[in-house]
């Protein structure tokens, strides 16, 4: 693994109105690392990730990504990243093919360089038979491996996921799971992974960020996490320190 850094953030911050979603961000991510951001609902990932991608300014602070400035520089940083978003949006009267078609299109790919993609893609999430297929017809699980290909398609050199295996079942997830870990350690792809699965992100991630309130509370290697934290894993890590542990005498204290 080399040792450039992919990811660069100075105080990055977004407020919307009176709302502090992201709280002076200083992060670095190396290339060919698989960092995985975990938080509560509301934290303030999507927004980091939405910041990073180019698809929302800052209101103060700095940040690159893959050496271009979020400012100034987001057309660039789409031509070279990869976003799966958590609810992104799929043509659903297109065939699988023809999405992909689609997609490689807008990333200036076409001929036979893109349909090997499409054929080999399609062959690896197990959906050959059902390329041609119209998506309207497919499950939630098979419509989100369609778009793992989508994000994956130009080979891009950094992937933004925002809970990649959400509707997948555990083949699918295992998958994924994979897929991340031969890219980033064969071709060096940086992967920036937003999730709420702990088992998942212990599994792929060198390192975690914890973000609570806009704030990354927590930096370190899965296993740094858990010792310092003093927990059997990262899941009881986490609740640790975001505040959420369970209290089982209450669980049915709404029946008194």
């Amino acid at each position: 693994m080399s040792n450039s850094i992919e990811i660069r953030t100075e105080k990055l911050s977004k407020n919307f109105g009176n709302i502090h979603a992201l709280v002076n961000l200083d992060l670095e991510v190396q290339r060919g690392s698989t960092f995985g951001f975990l938080g509560p609902n509301g934290a303030g990932k999507t927004t980091t990730v939405r910041i990073l991608s180019g698809l929302l300014r800052p209101t103060s602070g700095t940040a690159t990504v893959c050496s271009y400035d979020v400012n100034t520089q987001r057309d660039q940083i789409k031509a070279v990243t990869g976003l799966l978003p958590e609810a992104p949006g799929l043509y659903s009267k297109l065939s699988a093919v023809e999405f992909l078609e689609f997609v490689g299109a807008l990333n200036n790919l076409s001929g036979e360089t893109l349909h090997t993609r499409i054929d080999q893609l399609m062959s690896l999430m197990g959906l050959e038979s059902r390329q041609n297929d119209l998506l309207e017809s497919f499950s939630s699980g098979m419509k989100q491996k369609v778009l793992v290909a989508s994000t994956l398609i130009h080979e891009p050199q950094l992937v933004f996921l925002d809970e990649p295996t959400s509707r997948l079942d555990p083949a699918a997830s295992a998958l994924v799971k994979e897929l991340i870990l031969v890219m980033a350690k064969e071709i060096e792809t940086t992967f920036f992974i937003c999730t709420h699965m702990t088992d998942f992100a212990e599994d792929v991630c060198d390192i975690i960020g914890i973000l609570n309130e806009g704030v990354l509370t927590t930096l370190g290697s899965p296993e740094d996490i858990v010792q310092k934290i003093g927990a059997n894993d990262l899941e009881e890590a986490y609740l640790k320190i975001v505040g959420g542990e369970v209290d089982k005498s209450k669980l049915l204290s709404w029946r008194d």
